[in-house]
Formats: structure tokens, C-alpha cells, sequence
């Protein structure tokens, strides 16, 4: 199997930081789960500094550009009562 190139850029309130490296995985459910694993480093290391970031998302992105699939921050973790 070949793996192909994803991207993961973060969009904020202000604008889009931008991937420019990408990451080689062997499909887009790799990359949705590796786009969980880094929203909820993010977050938290947000949550150390005393901020919240959880209205970010992350925008997984093709080779061409193309966005494949948005995952907000807020839905990579579970809400506790």
C-alpha cells in the first residue's frame, strides 16, 4: 500500500497555520486519528498555559490542497458532568 501525504493546518478565529511539511500516512482514517492525537495535545498544553482553544480545528488537506476533512477541537473530547 502507498501512503500519501496529508497536511494539517489549524484554523483559528484570526486565520489558517499552515502545514507546510505534511505527515506520510496509509489512509484518511489514519490521518482523522492522528488529527485527534494532535488536537487534544494542543488543547491541553493550551489548558497548562490557562487558555482555551477549543474553538480551533483542524483541517486535514491533500497534497493538492483539497480540504478532506475538519475536525474541531471540541469534538475530540468527551464532555464530563
Amino acid at each position: 500500500m502507498t501512503n500519501a501525504a496529508f497536511f494539517f493546518d489549524v484554523a483559528t478565529p484570526t486565520g489558517v497555520i499552515s502545514d507546510h511539511e505534511g505527515t506520510e500516512l496509509a489512509s484518511l482514517q489514519d490521518a482523522r486519528t492522528e488529527a485527534i492525537t494532535d488536537a487534544r495535545t494542543l488543547m491541553s498544553e493550551a489548558v497548562l498555559r490557562g487558555a482555551d482553544i477549543s474553538s480551533r480545528e483542524i483541517e486535514i488537506r491533500s497534497e493538492t490542497g483539497g480540504i478532506l476533512l475538519m475536525i474541531p477541537f471540541s469534538s475530540t473530547v468527551r464532555r464530563e458532568r
